[in-house]
């Protein structure tokens, strides 16, 4: 049962938006790859909270 609770967890998510948009740790080690990832990562997050936006505010005026 303990493994079934644990795939509905959402503290992760919430520590990986909290990661991706603040300032790069200078203790950990980062490479092209990384940063490109969260980058990409960045614009789709973004992307998707405008398309909810809209997407409510043209549910709430109709």
């Amino acid at each position: 049962m303990n493994r079934f609770i644990d795939y509905f967890k959402i503290g992760p998510v919430f520590s990986y938006f909290f990661r991706v948009f603040r300032k790069p740790d200078p203790n950990h080690p980062t490479s092209v790859n990384l940063r490109m990832m969260h980058g990409i990562n960045r614009i789709s997050i973004v992307m998707f909270l405008f398309a909810i936006i809209v997407y409510t505010v043209r549910h709430c005026v109709r």
